[in-house]
C-alpha cells in the first residue's frame, strides 16, 4: 500500500483510465471540480511494483469540528474479487483517516446488485453494508440505464432503437435542430434551459461556476452538448469519456420547442461521440430504482428505456466508521438539510408548474 505524492499521480491516472472499473469520479483531475473538498490517492502495487488497484478518496472537514468526511465516488478501482488488494487499499483508507482525523469513510464501487461475494469481503473489512438501500439513502443513484456498445456499429444501434425514437431523432433534423460541441463561452446558453428544468422537475441547480471547473479539469474527457432552434438553446447535456464509457452526467430542456425532438437528437450524437472512441458503453446514468411508475423519474427512465439499453443497478453504498457519535451526528444533519432542500426543490416545481 502506498499513499501517492502528487508527483506520481500520473501513474494512478494511467491506471484508473484504463481500468475495466474506472470512472471519471476517480480520476485525479475530479478534486478541482469539487470545490471545498480535499483529497488523497491511495494504491495497492504487486510484485513487479506495479499498480493494481487505486482509490481517490475525497475528504471534506466538518463545520466546527476537526474531523473529515472520507469518500471514494464509484471507488476503489481493482478487480473486484482480488482480496488481497481490496485488503491492502482499506489499510490505505486507514491511513488516510489517521492524517485527516477521518471519522468515516465510504465507498460506492461499480459492483453489481446481488454480488454476496464483495460484500461479504467489505463485512469482513468492517464494512457495514445495508441491502435494499433506496435512492434516499445514498448519494448516487443505484440504478443506471446503459447501453451496451462493444462489437456494434452505428448504423446496428440506430436500428435498435425504438421506432418512435428513430423517427423523432430524423425529426429533429428535419425542423432544423442544430446539435453543436460548446465551450465554456457557451455555459450561459447551458445554464439558461438547466436552471429551467431544475424548477420544472425539483432539483436544485449548480452553479455555472461548478460546470466551468468541470470543463476545465477534465478537458478533453468531457463535453458540453447543446442544441439550438431558431437560433435559441432548447436543450444541453454535460458528458464525460473516460474509461471507455460515456456518461450523460448532466442534461437540461426548454419548456418550449420540446416538440422539435432536440434530446433525442443531442441523445444519438453523444452515443456516436462514445462509439467514435471506442467506448464499450453509454451510460444515460441515474434511473429510479422502482419501475412501477410511482417514482416522479419514471418519465426520464421512459425517455431513456427508448434507445434500448440495459438497467443496471449497483449494490449501493459501502461504509467504514471510524468515530460512531460523530458519524450519527453528522448523518442527522445531512438527513435533515436533505429534506429541506427536497422539500424547498418541490415547492419551486410546483410554483414552475403553476404558473
Amino acid at each position: 500500500m502506498e499513499i501517492l505524492e502528487p508527483s506520481r499521480y500520473g501513474e494512478y491516472e494511467a491506471f484508473v483510465s484504463a481500468h475495466k472499473n474506472g470512472g471519471f469520479t476517480q480520476s485525479i483531475h475530479w478534486p478541482q471540480v469539487k470545490a471545498g473538498w480535499g483529497h488523497r490517492v491511495v494504491v495497492s502495487r504487486n510484485a513487479a511494483g506495479e499498480i493494481v488497484g487505486g482509490m481517490l478518496i475525497l475528504t471534506k472537514k466538518v463545520p466546527g469540528l476537526n474531523r473529515h468526511f472520507l469518500y471514494a465516488p464509484r471507488g476503489p478501482v481493482f478487480d473486484y474479487g482480488d482480496e488481497a488488494v481490496f485488503a491492502d487499499l482499506v489499510e490505505g483508507v486507514k491511513a488516510v483517516a489517521k492524517l485527516e482525523h477521518g471519522f468515516a469513510f465510504k465507498m460506492d464501487p461499480m459492483v453489481m446488485t446481488g454480488d454476496t461475494a464483495f460484500v461479504e469481503m467489505a463485512r469482513k473489512y468492517g464494512f457495514t453494508y445495508t441491502e435494499d438501500q433506496t435512492d434516499d439513502d445514498t448519494i448516487q443513484r443505484r440504478s443506471n440505464y446503459m447501453l451496451p456498445l462493444a462489437g456494434r456499429t452505428k448504423e446496428e444501434l440506430l436500428a435498435s432503437f425504438h421506432q418512435k425514437w428513430r423517427y423523432n431523432i430524423r425529426l429533429a433534423g428535419r425542423k432544423g435542430v442544430v446539435c453543436k460541441v460548446g465551450t465554456k463561452a457557451d455555459l450561459p446558453d447551458f445554464m439558461k434551459v438547466y436552471q429551467v428544468t431544475g424548477q420544472r422537475d425539483g432539483f436544485n441547480t449548480r452553479p455555472m461556476s461548478y460546470f466551468e471547473r468541470m470543463l476545465d479539469a477534465l478537458g478533453e474527457q468531457v463535453r458540453l452538448y447543446l442544441c439550438y432552434y431558431e437560433g435559441q438553446p432548447i436543450s444541453g447535456a454535460i458528458t464525460t469519456n473516460y474509461a471507455g464509457k460515456t456518461c450523460y452526467v448532466y442534461g437540461a430542456s426548454d419548456n418550449a420547442f420540446r416538440n422539435v425532438m432536440p434530446n433525442h437528437l443531442m441523445q444519438w450524437e453523444m452515443i456516436q461521440w462514445a462509439v467514435d472512441t471506442g467506448c464499450v458503453v453509454y451510460d444515460f446514468q441515474g434511473i429510479p430504482l422502482d419501475l412501477s411508475g410511482n417514482d416522479h423519474m419514471h418519465g426520464v427512465y421512459l425517455f431513456k428505456k427508448g434507445f434500448n439499453g440495459q438497467v443496471v443497478t449497483f449494490a449501493g453504498e459501502f461504509d467504514l466508521v471510524f468515530t460512531p457519535w460523530v458519524e450519527k451526528f453528522v448523518d442527522f444533519s445531512e438527513k435533515v438539510q436533505a429534506r429541506m432542500r427536497k422539500r424547498r426543490a418541490r415547492k419551486k416545481a410546483k410554483q414552475a408548474k403553476a404558473n
